[in-house]
């Protein structure tokens, strides 16, 4: 059996050797200019697309780690302010019975001051985020133009070229 298969695996061999054969040798054509600024055209375009993908990846982490951020101020903010609500009506929920309409105006005060405080904190985090957005789409913008005008540039070029 050994040699069965032993005989069976040479001949495959034998018989893939010589089924390979040389490819023929393609006949050397000088590039004509119009091919070489065709191939440089598009070499061009390639790269200011990739330079595009990457100004349009960078912007947008910028922009989830701006939100991201803003979220996390946003909690932070609306914790303490509800810890401060508990700790006002705590302490008016302390008080002698003569001072409780004092101490729950009091409260209030500054139950009303934490949800103030609160409110600013996420209007300025999310300012950030979106001036932050508005700055990100100008360098989207500005990275769009740059490809299109690799692309005329290109066309341009392939066109000269052809001509001459």
């Amino acid at each position: 059996m050994n040699k069965l298969l032993a005989s069976l695996i040479a001949t495959l061999f034998v018989g893939i050797a010589a089924a390979q054969t040389t490819a023929p040798a393609a006949p050397a054509t000088p590039a004509t200019p119009a091919a070489k600024a065709e191939v440089k055209a598009e070499k061009s375009v390639a790269a200011a697309a990739k330079s595009e993908a990457k100004v349009d990846a960078k912007a947008d982490a910028k922009v989830e780690k701006a939100e991201a951020k803003a979220a996390e101020k946003s909690s932070k903010a609306d914790a303490k302010a509800a810890k401060a609500k508990a700790k006002a009506e705590a302490k008016a929920a302390k008080a002698d019975p003569e001072d409780k309409a004092k101490a729950e105006a009091k409260a209030e005060k500054a139950t009303i001051k934490a949800d103030t405080k609160a409110a600013s904190t996420k209007v300025d985090a999310n300012a950030k985020v979106d001036s932050l957005k508005i700055k990100t789409d100008a360098d989207k913008a500005n990275a769009k133009l740059d490809t299109n005008a690799a692309k005329a540039e290109a066309k341009t070029d392939v066109k000269a070229a052809a001509s001459k």
